[in-house]
């Protein structure tokens, strides 16, 4: 078995080596060549063009930005020719309409189609603990099995292509939302001279409590948003393909509306590839309020 995968950003990179520690034969592209050196030293194969990786492989993973990315760098001319054969595992995040036109391309070229987006941050995908959601066949999910498991233990099967991209968008909506909200209390506190440490106790031990809270927190008081485990700038990218698909469904976005604001603010202050946490540093008017 040899796997091409294409797209080694923050998330792509460690879910690239965990294949190349469970010694699968691997050949990476990235359109910034100089995101594969860590991958080369390990004894990667790097590929000059996106079709030299899918004609050498059995399996193509894709972690790519987008959708746009994805027909840029999967579906051009030269690469659609050689996806004959060959099974796609699609694992950034778009949206279910979009898995859905991919699927088809990749079919009527006489490939296989899965998705299979992924919940957690860098350290997660370092450690091989990432959620695996994935939309497929059941025949499908069970053949893809062990080769799933390299980035998470229990790959959850959802259903049809376009469940787990739903799935996905629905949780990225999440934590947002939960972000946001705990961001804006937190600063709260802060204004009403209210101990931060008895804010979190009693949080701690109340139903509200979500783990993320405590796991942004040090970087909220430090105003420290470098080294990301998910860039604003993503999030972004991941709340406006909710908004879309909430508005299709015909739901209420009043709510994640004003978030895609603040995260939309939080870019304009030069927070774009900063840690999502920085939400934080826009819960004021302006960055002078700090």
């Amino acid at each position: 078995m040899k796997v091409a995968f294409l797209g080694t950003g923050l998330m792509g990179l460690p879910m690239a080596q965990r294949l190349l520690e469970a010694d699968v034969d691997l050949i990476a592209y990235n359109r910034t060549r100089e995101k594969l050196a860590p991958l080369k030293e390990k004894g990667a194969e790097i590929a000059e063009h996106p079709r030299h990786a899918i004609r050498a492989a059995d399996y193509v993973i894709l972690m790519l930005t987008n959708a746009p990315a994805i027909y840029s760098v999967l579906l051009s001319d030269t690469s659609f020719r050689m996806l004959a054969g060959r099974t796609v595992i699609q694992m950034g995040t778009i949206t279910p309409t979009e898995s859905k036109e991919i699927r088809d391309t990749v079919v009527a070229a006489g490939g296989e189609y899965i998705e299979a987006p992924v919940l957690g941050s860098t350290t997660e995908a370092t450690q091989g603990k990432l959620i695996v959601m994935v939309g497929a066949y059941r025949e499908q999910y069970q053949r893809n099995l062990e080769l799933l498991k390299h980035f998470g233990p229990k790959p959850v099967y959802v259903g049809q292509v376009g469940t787990a991209a739903g799935l996905q968008l629905a949780f990225n909506q999440l934590i947002s939302s939960l972000t946001a909200a705990f961001a804006l209390s937190l600063k709260f506190v802060q204004r009403q001279d209210i101990d931060v440490n008895v804010f979190m106790q009693i949080l701690r031990e109340s139903a509200l409590y979500a783990p993320t809270f405590d796991n942004k927190l040090q970087r909220m008081l430090d105003n420290n948003y470098d080294n990301p485990s998910f860039p604003t700038k993503h999030l972004l990218k991941d709340t406006d393909l909710f908004i879309d698909e909430a508005k299709n469904a015909g739901l209420n976005i009043n709510g994640i509306d004003g978030v895609r604001s603040i995260l939309d603010t939080a870019i304009r202050m030069s927070f774009a590839s900063s840690d999502y946490s920085s939400l934080f540093a826009a819960m004021t008017s302006s960055p002078d309020a700090e």
